[in-house]
Formats: structure tokens, sequence, C-alpha cells
């Protein structure tokens, strides 16, 4: 199995940044792409970004395209998400998830079911 643990959430104000990490245990951590996911409260799991670690492909929600990176360093099994231009609609817990990349379709991993393996969440809040 995975073990994933995020951190660097925290509270920003509007406009500032936050970059997440996510850490990665147990299995070759190259074979994974790892997602990134927020939720919100009353509102469901979404998409923020992802980044295969097989073929480096990376892509993004349409509500941060521009605004957030996601990167990966697999020498430390850590992806990062950078965020930055945050907005009060950015607030939500966010987790990162790995799902076993077995080359099929990128839009598939923009899907929560395609993840095995979630890490706790952390919170982010955009506020002034």
């Amino acid at each position: 199995q995975v073990q994933l643990v995020e951190s660097g959430g925290g509270l920003v104000q509007p406009g500032g940044s936050l970059r997440l990490s996510c850490a990665a245990s147990g299995r070759t951590f190259s074979i994974y792409v790892i997602g990134w996911f927020r939720q919100a409260p009353g509102k469901e799991r979404e998409f923020v970004a992802a980044k295969r670690g097989s073929t480096d492909t990376t892509y993004y929600a349409d509500s941060v395209q521009g605004r957030f990176i996601i990167s990966r360093d697999n020498a430390k099994n850590t992806v990062y998400l950078q965020m930055n231009s945050l907005r009060s609609e950015d607030t939500a817990v966010y987790y990162c998830g790995a799902a076993l990349d077995l080359g099929i379709a990128d839009s598939l991993y923009t899907r929560t079911p395609a993840y095995a393996y979630w890490g706790q969440g952390t919170q982010v809040s955009v506020s002034s």
C-alpha cells in the first residue's frame, strides 16, 4: 500500500500563495499518478490537479488553470501544489491521492474513483 501525508495548508489572504506537499511512502512512487482534490463544506470532492510519474503529464481543473502548479520530486517521493492568486472560493480541505498508473486516459485521473489511496487532508482557508 501507499501512505500519503499532506502538509502546508493554512490561512492566507486573497491574492496570497501557499505550497502544499504530499509525501508518499510504501510502493514505488514513480508508478503512481498523484492527484490533488479539494472538498468544501456542502460540496463533493473536486479535482484540482494531477501529475503522472510515467510521462510527466500534468492536468488542471479549469478553476485553477494558470494559478496552481503541480510538480513532483520522485527522489523525495513528494508532490507539491503551488497555489498562487488564491481566492475565497479556493477554501477547502485539500487531499492528495495516489492512483496506479495503468497507462489509460489522463481524464480518468480527474475522478476520485481512480484513486486507491488518500491522505488525511490539509485545510486551506482564504479570507481577509
